[in-house]
C-alpha cells in the first residue's frame, strides 16, 4: 500500500475506527498524491517567477491562451477564471461561498464540526465518490422503493453493492421510518450499511415533516447503537424547493455528531437549486468528525477525483461563484421558486377536484420537481407509450402502476390540459381492453 494511503488510514483509524471500517477496499487504498505533477506545479506557481514550465496549459501574453471565438461569448470573465484547470477540490472561493450558503440555509449545521465542501462534477459524481470510498461488493445500500434509478447503477452495478429496499410511505401515507429501521437492523451481521436519503424525493416529490425527520434520525441512531456502522448520505439535489409544511433543512445537520458509528455525508449542488443543470457543479461535504479525520477524508476524496476526472470544469464553477456573490441572487432564486410552487399547487388543485379519481390516486408530494400518479386501471408503460405516440406527451413509467410527471417543465396554464390528456389516454386504453 502506498505510504500516503497508509498514513491517511492510520489517521482515520485513530480518530474514529468505525469510519475506518466503513471504507471500501478502494477507499482504503486511495490517496491524493503529494509528490507529482500537481504538487510540483503548485510549488512552481508560487516560486517560478521567471519561467514556469510545469503544468499542461498554454500561455500567451501572460494569460491562458484562448480562441477569440470563445472569449467573445465570455468577455465578462477574466481568462484566468475560465481557462485554467480548477484545483481538484474545486475553486477555493466557491467552496467557501457554498459553505456559507449551506450554513445559512441549514441552521442545524452551525456550530458543528463541518468539512469544507469539495466540488464535484454535479451530484451523480458526488454519489459515485461515496460509492467508491465506502461500498464494497455485498455491502448493503438502503433506499426506498421509490427512488432515482441511477442509485442502482452507481452503487449496485459499479460497486457490486446489494440494494436493499423499503416502502417509502407507511399506511398513513407518511415517510416509513419503521421500514428504514427494519432494513437497517437487518444488516446487523454485516455490521455496515449505506443509507441514501433523497429529499425532496425523486420521483415522488415528497419531503418528510419535522416529526418524520426525527423518526428517520432515530432509526439511524438505533442501528448505530446496535453496532452497525452507517454511512448516512443526504442526496439534497432538489434542496430548497419546499412548497408546504415539511422539513426545510437537510437531515445532514441532525445526523452530524449523532453517534460515533454514523458518518454524515451531504451531497448537494447548484444543478437543480440554481437551475443550472448543464453546469455540472455539485459538492460533497463531510460532517461531525474531528478536524484530522475530516482532512483525511478530503484527501481520499481528492484522490478519487484525481483518478477519475482530475478536476471539475472551471468556467461553470466561476459562473456559480459569480451568482452566489451577486446581490440579486436571493431575489431571483425566490422568484423562480415561487413559479415552481405555483405549478405544484396547481397540480394539487387539479388532482383534488375528484375528476380523475377513478383513473388514479397520487402519492403525497410537497416539494421538488416531480409528482407520481398511481394508476388504477392501466399499465404505466402502456400508457406512457400511448401518450407519446397519440398525443405527443412525455412522461416516465416506473413499474406497473406509477407514472412520474415533471411539473417543473410545464407552464402553469398548461397543467390542466396535461392531466386532462393523461386521463384521456387512460380512457383510450380502457376502451381498447374492453373490446
Amino acid at each position: 500500500m502506498n505510504p500516503l494511503a497508509q498514513q491517511l488510514n492510520d489517521t482515520i483509524a485513530k480518530e474514529n475506527p468505525h469510519v475506518f471500517d466503513m471504507l471500501s477496499s478502494l477507499g482504503k487504498q486511495i490517496y491524493f498524491p503529494k509528490v507529482g505533477i500537481l504538487s510540483q506545479s503548485a510549488e512552481a506557481k508560487q516560486k517560478a517567477k521567471k519561467f514556469n514550465a510545469t503544468i499542461g496549459t498554454a500561455l500567451e501574453n501572460g494569460k491562458p491562451m484562448h480562441l477569440k471565438v470563445i472569449q467573445d461569448t465570455l468577455s465578462a470573465y477574466d481568462p484566468k477564471d475560465i481557462y485554467e484547470y480548477a484545483p481538484p477540490a474545486g475553486k477555493p472561493e466557491l467552496r467557501s461561498a457554498w459553505r456559507e450558503k449551506m450554513l445559512e440555509e441549514n441552521p442545524s449545521l452551525r456550530g458543528k464540526s463541518l468539512g469544507n465542501p469539495i466540488a464535484t462534477n454535479a451530484l451523480t459524481h458526488g454519489l459515485s465518490i461515496v460509492a467508491d470510498l465506502y461500498a464494497d461488493a455485498g455491502d448493503a445500500v438502503i433506499i426506498p422503493d421509490k427512488n432515482w434509478e441511477n442509485y442502482e447503477l452507481t452503487f449496485g452495478i459499479r460497486r457490486g453493492a446489494e440494494i436493499v429496499y423499503y416502502p417509502l410511505y407507511n399506511s398513513e401515507r407518511k415517510f416509513n421510518a419503521e421500514g428504514l429501521r427494519s432494513a437497517l437492523l437487518a444488516q446487523k451481521d454485516k455490521g455496515k450499511a449505506i443509507v441514501v436519503l433523497n429529499f425532496p424525493n425523486n420521483p415522488t416529490g415528497y419531503t418528510p415533516g419535522v416529526e418524520e425527520g426525527r423518526e428517520i434520525v432515530a432509526a439511524i441512531k438505533d442501528a448505530a447503537e446496535a453496532g452497525i456502522n452507517v454511512v448516512a448520505v443526504t442526496d439534497d439535489a432538489y434542496f430548497g424547493l419546499f412548497f408546504e409544511e415539511s422539513l426545510h433543512e437537510s437531515l445532514a445537520g441532525q445526523l452530524t455528531g449523532l453517534h460515533p458509528r454514523v458518518l454524515s455525508v451531504k451531497i448537494d449542488g447548484a444543478t437543480k437549486e440554481e437551475y443550472v443543470w448543464g453546469f455540472r457543479v455539485g459538492f460533497i461535504t463531510y460532517a461531525g468528525q474531528s478536524e484530522p479525520l475530516l482532512a483525511a477524508l478530503e484527501q481520499k476524496t481528492m484522490g478519487i477525483i484525481r483518478a477519475t476526472i482530475s478536476s471539475g470544469p472551471h468556467p461553470s464553477q466561476t459562473f456559480v461563484l459569480h451568482a452566489l456573490k451577486s446581490p440579486d441572487f436571493k431575489a431571483q432564486k425566490l422568484e423562480k421558486s415561487n413559479i415552481m410552487k405555483g405549478r405544484a399547487n396547481k397540480v394539487k388543485s387539479i388532482l383534488d377536484s375528484g375528476k380523475f379519481d377513478a383513473a388514479w390516486e397520487y402519492y403525497p408530494f410537497n416539494s421538488g420537481y416531480f409528482m407520481c400518479l398511481k394508476l388504477k386501471t392501466v399499465d404505466a408503460e402502456t400508457l406512457r407509450v400511448h401518450l407519446l405516440d397519440q398525443y405527443g406527451i412525455g412522461t416516465i413509467a416506473l413499474g406497473e402502476t406509477d407514472l412520474r410527471v415533471a411539473f417543473s417543465c410545464i407552464e402553469e396554464e398548461n397543467l390542466e390540459e396535461l392531466y386532462e390528456t393523461i386521463f384521456q389516454g387512460v380512457q383510450d386504453l380502457q376502451k381498447v381492453s374492453s373490446k
